[in-house]
């Protein structure tokens, strides 16, 4: 998720800010599923797969990518293969300039863990593809399918951020918690007419960061989920949004015809079960074809500067 690094950097940040100031969100809704435990990032990553489980059950043509647990289990793979690549005791897989200092006990230690690492990833990952098949064939929504998808919740971590999860089973609460989210959602939101994407990158263009994909595309939508307590619109959740958009414009979405067009920008908000949305034709700089076309190249020249050149 490196657009979420390069958003952050201050002088990307006051961009976006300057160009594209956030919208009020003017609606008060009510909490329908407050958090049941402190694992918030866990629930928002298991909540991501397992709404795309259920919008893939919507809409049967969905396209879909491979999941981002499954990229960890193959840099699991590549990692067992090079011994200067060792998990550390914080779990992290750490890549050394050199391993001579160490004992060929201990290299054979760190061989023996990523191996282990490696089989039991890649055993849960082939039992939550049969629990994911069994859906798509009943459309039940049940405890099984719930801990399938906070257990590749827990996996994400190995390929976004090189971490080995200490704790594999998930917590009873977090099943209910998830159950109570999944509950709320309204499928008349998520049935697409013609073009549904899940987790769709932006070809090329998602080189320029290092890495983007987005939650959604949903007709002419692309949304962004939020599975938090707070129903406000941050400038962080708005400039992501605007982020996704520009990739778009310059590379595309993957999957999607280029005869689509994206003509809104939407918000999930999960604990409320509310998608907020937002009409590209009323973003003042979008609007403005010179502005955006300025925007677009600086966006491009800045993304190169702080990641290196790409394609663009």
């Amino acid at each position: 998720m490196s657009l979420t690094s390069f958003l952050k950097i201050k002088d990307v940040r006051e961009k976006f800010r300057e160009l594209f100031p956030m919208p009020g969100l003017n609606i008060k809704r009510e909490l329908l599923a407050p958090p049941l435990t402190k694992n918030y990032g866990l629930i928002g990553t298991g909540f991501d797969y397992l709404l795309r489980f259920y919008i893939k059950v919507l809409n049967p043509n969905a396209i879909t990518r491979r999941w981002v647990a499954e990229g960890g289990l193959k840099l699991l793979k590549k990692c067992r293969k090079d011994d200067n690549i060792i998990i550390n005791d914080k779990s992290k897989l750490v890549r050394l300039k050199s391993i001579n200092k160490f004992s060929d006990k201990s290299i054979e230690k760190f061989r023996e863990l990523k191996k282990a690492s490696y089989n039991l990833v890649k055993k849960i990952i082939s039992f939550n593809k049969e629990i994911y098949s069994l859906f798509l064939k009943d459309g039940k929504i049940n405890d099984t399918l719930i801990k399938t998808a906070l257990l590749l919740g827990k996996l994400d971590p190995i390929y976004r951020a090189r971490y080995i999860p200490k704790k594999i089973k998930p917590d009873n609460k977090d099943i209910e918690d998830l159950n109570n989210l999944i509950t709320l959602v309204d499928p008349r939101l998520f049935k697409a007419k013609k073009i549904c994407l899940l987790n769709p990158t932006f070809k090329k263009a998602s080189e320029l960061v290092k890495g983007a994909d987005a939650d959604l595309v949903i007709d002419d939508m692309l949304i962004d989920i939020k599975t938090t307590k707070f129903l406000q619109n941050k400038q962080d959740y708005f400039n992501q949004l605007i982020g996704y958009y520009t990739l778009y414009r310059i590379g595309g979405i993957s999957g999607m015809p280029a005869i689509n067009k994206i003509k809104r920008l939407g918000i999930y908000f999960s604990r409320h079960g509310y998608l907020q949305l937002y009409n590209i034709k009323d973003i003042t700089v979008i609007k403005d074809k010179d502005k955006f076309s300025e925007f677009v190249e600086w966006f491009k020249e800045r993304a190169i500067q702080e990641f290196g050149k790409s394609d663009y």
